[in-house]
């Protein structure tokens, strides 16, 4: 099955956080062009209120907001949602912020500017990433729940 079919049967949630109206707009609709549904945030009180009511595959973080550090919203939405893919995005790039986002368990850290067709392969593999351990986790499940179901079988 190709990957397009497979979106449009489940389409992914990305969950894009920025405080710069024109990033949320391009990234936005060039995101949702492409089959995934999309929502934006302009502060990290408004996507830590998104995750907590609806899930997202993937959440795009700028590190400069106006009222918290995306590195501090970063950890928040992994307390909250553990498996949502985060990619760290910044115009102010060194190596502490990388190494703090990187440590804090980002799973990719993007510099600004950065183009859509970049970063939609960049979101493309990490879903990927996430399918395959998704499918390995039910494997596990799956193959637990028929050793559990031989055991009892047996007594």
């Amino acid at each position: 099955m190709k990957q397009d079919q497979t979106m449009n049967e489940h389409k992914r949630r990305i969950l894009i956080v920025d405080d710069d109206q024109a990033i949320l707009k391009s990234l936005g609709d060039y995101l949702s062009m492409k089959g995934y549904s999309v929502e934006t945030a302009k502060t990290g009180k408004e996507a830590i209120e998104k995750s907590k009511s609806q899930f997202f595959n993937m959440a795009v973080l700028d590190i400069k907001l106006p009222d918290i550090e995306g590195t501090e919203l970063l950890t928040k939405m992994h307390e909250t949602e553990p498996r949502t893919i985060k990619i760290m995005l910044t115009g102010f790039p060194n190596m502490t912020n990388a190494v703090e986002s990187l440590n804090k368990r980002a799973d990719a850290y993007v510099v600004k500017p950065i183009e859509p067709k970049k970063l939609l392969k960049l979101v493309e593999q990490k879903l990927g990433e996430q399918d395959r351990e998704l499918k390995m986790d039910k494997n596990k499940l799956i193959k637990y729940i028929e050793s559990r179901d031989k055991e009892f079988e047996d007594k």
